[in-house]
C-alpha cells in the first residue's frame, strides 16, 4: 500500500518527555516516588493536554496539595527541563521526508501553553505540514475522536497514513482505524520502517 503522509507523535519521538527523570535529579528518587505515588500528576497533565490552562491547572493543583506545593509548581516553572533534549535523528528523518515531498503531520498530546514553550525552544516543531495539537483540539490520544479529526482534515485515507508513537495504546487506536503504524523505540527502528515503506 502506498503511503501518502507520515504522522509523528512528538513526546519521546522527536523530543524526550521524562518528568520522573527531572524530579529524580531535582528532589531525589525516593521523594519523587513518594510524590508520584501520592498524587496523580500525569492525570493533571492530561487536563492540560485536553485544553486546560497550563499555569492555572498546575498552580491550582499545588494549592490543593500544599504539602507538595513547591514540587508541583516545578511542573510549570521547570517544564522545559522535563521535555528535553530533542532527539536529533528523528528531526533529521522528518526533514528527509519533507525534502522528498512527503507530507508529514504531527499528532500530539500537548497543552496550548506547553506547546508555546516547546515551539520557542525547538524551532523544528514549526516544520510539520500540519499539526494536530490536543490542547487546541480539546481531545487527546488514545481516544478515537482525535484520530478521526485528523483523517477528516487532511483527507488522506487511513490505510495511506503511517503513524509512529511510543505508546502502545495510541498505536492500538491507530491500527483499529486502519492506519499503518510503527511503535517508536528509537530512531534507528523508525528509519528502517520508513525504508521498508519505500519512503527513504
Amino acid at each position: 500500500m502506498t503511503i501518502d503522509a507520515v504522522v509523528y507523535d512528538l513526546g519521546n519521538v522527536v523530543l524526550h518527555w521524562a518528568p520522573e527523570v527531572f524530579y529524580d535529579a531535582t528532589i531525589g528518587k525516593d521523594r519523587r516516588i513518594a510524590l508520584f505515588d501520592a498524587l496523580p500528576l500525569h492525570e493533571m497533565n492530561d487536563q492540560i493536554d485536553r485544553g486546560a490552562d497550563f499555569r492555572q491547572t498546575v498552580y491550582d493543583f499545588a494549592d490543593q496539595h500544599p504539602e507538595w506545593g513547591d514540587e508541583i509548581r516545578m511542573w510549570h516553572d521547570n517544564w522545559l527541563q522535563m521535555a528535553s533534549p530533542a532527539i536529533p535523528e528523528s528531526v533529521t528523518l522528518l526533514r528527509a521526508l519533507r525534502a522528498k515531498g512527503i507530507p508529514v503531520f504531527a499528532l500530539t498530546n500537548f497543552g496550548v501553553g506547553t506547546f508555546e514553550v516547546a515551539e520557542k525552544a525547538y524551532p523544528f516543531l514549526t516544520e510539520f505540514d500540519k499539526r494536530y495539537i490536543s490542547g487546541h483540539m480539546k481531545m487527546a490520544k488514545p481516544d478515537h475522536d482525535i484520530f478521526a479529526a485528523l483523517e477528516a482534515d487532511c483527507g488522506v485515507a487511513p490505510d495511506r497514513l503511517l503513524f509512529t508513537d511510543d505508546r502502545h495504546d495510541n498505536i492500538a487506536t491507530a491500527k483499529a482505524r486502519g492506519w499503518n503504524t510503527h511503535l517508536f523505540e528509537g530512531p534507528a527502528g523508525w528509519e528502517a520502517c520508513l525504508k521498508r515503506h519505500g519512503l527513504l
